[in-house]
């Protein structure tokens, strides 16, 4: 049986991974909107990725008897800046959630609570990969600057995301 307060940090949690899910969500209709089909394709990518780590602390819980809570999704932005500036928005975001999950492993560590250890050691390395990934791009979408001919490569390579 999961703790009160290893439930609480879990829940809070879940509701950070359905939060970021909108988020991306939220950017990929915004790329959407500016014709840049690749940029949404991989935010959208992003999204449904978001979900299925909620997903996997969801099913988590309640394999240990847990009370999963959801609580309100708030609205994530509607205006956005350029690529770049959407871009180091989501690694920003990931740094963030990567800094959530390494406090649940610290709670899990203090509490001894050893199942929650070895679960959460696959977000660990997934946050590894995440932050990678959306620290590229942002490298990438530096180095473009706004080079419309290179925003352009750049957006068909990552429509290519799967």
């Amino acid at each position: 049986m999961l703790s009160q307060k290893m439930q609480d940090i879990i829940n809070e949690q879940i509701h950070r991974e359905l939060y970021s899910a909108y988020l991306y969500q939220a950017m990929s209709a915004h790329f959407e909107f500016e014709s840049w089909g690749g940029f949404a394709h991989w935010m959208h990518h992003q999204a449904e990725e978001e979900q299925e780590h909620a997903e996997r602390f969801y099913k988590y819980m309640l394999d240990r008897g847990a009370r999963v809570i959801l609580k309100g999704i708030e609205q994530p932005p509607v205006e956005f800046g350029s690529a770049l500036e959407i871009f180091q928005a989501a690694y920003e975001h990931e740094q963030y959630i990567t800094a959530s999950i390494n406090a649940i492993y610290e709670l899990a560590v203090a509490e001894k609570d050893y199942p929650t250890q070895e679960m959460l050691q696959w977000f660990i390395k997934e946050q590894v990969e995440e932050e990678k990934h959306a620290s590229e791009n942002v490298a990438m979408l530096e180095r473009i600057g706004d080079r419309i001919h290179a925003l352009m490569a750049l957006d068909r390579q990552l429509a290519e995301r799967s």
